[in-house]
Order: C-alpha cells, then sequence, then structure tokens
C-alpha cells in the first residue's frame, strides 16, 4: 500500500516563540556586526577626506563614503525591525507565561481547595462545642477532688470565731511578756561599748612632781646622789 499511495509525510511541529525568538536575535547580531564594520570603513574615509586637497580626490573618497553610509542606513532600518520584532516576541512570551501561571495558580487552588473539603468533613462545630463542655465538667470534677482530698480531719466545724480571737490574743499577750522578760542587758548591747573603769572601780594612779633643787640631796660629779661621809681614795 505504501508503494501505491505512498507514505505519509510526518508534519513537523510549528516553530514555537522561543525559536523564533533567538532566530531573531542572530539576525540582529549579524546585522550589528555589518554596521559596526561600516563604522570603521566610514572613519577611515573621513580621515582620508581630512588629508585630501579639494579636487577630483576628494571627491571620489566622498562618493565612497556616500555609499557607505547608504548601506549603513539600510542595516539600520534592518536592525530596528527586528528589534520591533523581538519587542513583539517578548510580550508574546510574557502574556504567554502569565497565562501558565494563571493556570498553575488556579490548579493549585482547586486541589487546595478540595484538600480543605475533606478536612472539614472530619471536623464538626458541634463535635468542638461538645468537647468543650466535656472538658468544662471534667475541670469542675478534678477541682471538686481536690477540695475534698484537702479536707482536714478531726477539726470541729461548729468553732466560735469570737473564742478563737480570744485565745490569739492571749496568745500575743504571752508573747510580748516573754520578750520584756528576755531582754538583753546594756553591757552586751552591741550599740553600747562597757565602761570597764567604772565597773571595776580601780583607784586613780598617783601622779609625780618634780622636786626643787634646794631640798634636793647634793649630787657627785657623775650625776648621782652623793653619800655622807664617804670619800673616794686613791
Amino acid at each position: 500500500m505504501k508503494r501505491v499511495f505512498g507514505a505519509k509525510k510526518s508534519k513537523e511541529p510549528p516553530p514555537t516563540v522561543q525559536d523564533a525568538t533567538d532566530r531573531i536575535n542572530k539576525r540582529g547580531d549579524t546585522v550589528d556586526e555589518r554596521i559596526a564594520k561600516l563604522d570603521a570603513e566610514l572613519a577611515r574615509y573621513r580621515e582620508q577626506i581630512k588629508k585630501t586637497r579639494p579636487g577630483p580626490a576628494q571627491e571620489a573618497v566622498k562618493a565612497r563614503a556616500m555609499r557607505v553610509l547608504k548601506q549603513k542606513r539600510l542595516y539600520e532600518g534592518q536592525r530596528d525591525m527586528l528589534y520591533n520584532q523581538t519587542f513583539n516576541l517578548d510580550q508574546v512570551t510574557f502574556a504567554s507565561e502569565g497565562i501558565k501561571d494563571a493556570q498553575q495558580t488556579v490548579s493549585a487552588l482547586k486541589s487546595a481547595n478540595k484538600e480543605l473539603k475533606g478536612m472539614m468533613k472530619t471536623v464538626k462545630i458541634d463535635d468542638i462545642d461538645n468537647m468543650q463542655d466535656e472538658m468544662m465538667d471534667l475541670m469542675d470534677v478534678s477541682s471538686e477532688i481536690q477540695e475534698s482530698l484537702g479536707r482536714s480531719y478531726n477539726v470541729p466545724e461548729d468553732i466560735d470565731e469570737e473564742e478563737l480571737m480570744g485565745e490569739l490574743d492571749a496568745l500575743e499577750a504571752d508573747m510580748g511578756t516573754e520578750t520584756e522578760s528576755d531582754s538583753v542587758p546594756s553591757y552586751l548591747q552591741p550599740d553600747k561599748e562597757p565602761d570597764l573603769d567604772a565597773e571595776l572601780n580601780f583607784p586613780s594612779a598617783p601622779t609625780g612632781h618634780q622636786p626643787n633643787r634646794q631640798n634636793a640631796q647634793a649630787e657627785d660629779e657623775f650625776g648621782l646622789p652623793a653619800v655622807p661621809g664617804a670619800s673616794i681614795r686613791g
């Protein structure tokens, strides 16, 4: 059958926006290179025109420069056209990327919405309210249990508070009496230093006086009192 009718040719996939953008950018790079070469050639002709005297030679150089300048303007027009095409393709790419992002966002929201609905089915407000009420009841029962366990044993309930206050006042009075009887002596208090001289009552020491030189005994040549009736013999 293939020999009679021939095989069906497979169609090539259409170019994407990115493929078209890459191709236009390559063409733009080629045009930029040609413009750069023309600029260098124009600069060379400009120097020749400055060095050449007015005449047929200068006019020939100007004609060449004019031809190169026309080519440069043509390439610049092509470059501007390619820039516009690239700009349009970039806008299409941005729009396409925005739509893709929106599709992903919508898909994610749908999945999250489905998941939240499944979770909300397992959680009910009535169940939460009932659980809270049960917790409050359990807390009240726990408080009652703690109060019951904290009661004191062998404590009569019919105690008169006035009698208790009377006993408390009597206890405070007894404590005040014990405090006065147990006062610390004055000589043991840290604020006052004991006067030992007054307590021991020692007599005062006698005060000395210088004897009169007239009533004093005679002294020898060494300043010692002379012995009466004594003489030094050699």
